[in-house]
């Protein structure tokens, strides 16, 4: 189990060079991407204009933008493993 603690904060060490790069993180594209690439728009992300993420562009208003960054990546990993968590005790201990 250290192990995959060591492997988890080596991921999080190397969250802020997401903030030197000029290119978009993979699955964070725009539509225009969509419509260069594919040559239209998959109707499911065209439905989707109207869902906000809870930090948008990984931006809070109490952190900078390094903060802001590794903020996000701690409350993401804390839903991923509270939900798995959840999983393993509703449905697998059952």
């Amino acid at each position: 189990m250290k192990k995959i603690y060591y492997y988890l904060l080596g991921i999080v060490l190397l969250v802020p060079f997401g903030l030197i790069t000029q290119n978009p993180a993979w699955g964070e594209w725009d539509e225009s991407f969509y419509e260069q690439k594919l040559g239209f728009i998959p109707k499911g992300i065209e439905n989707a204009k109207g869902v906000g993420a809870i930090f948008g562009d990984y931006q809070t208003t109490f952190f900078g933008d390094v903060g802001s960054y590794y903020f996000s990546a701690l409350v993401g990993m804390a839903t991923v493993f509270s939900i798995f968590y959840l999983l393993k005790r509703f449905v697998v201990e059952k």
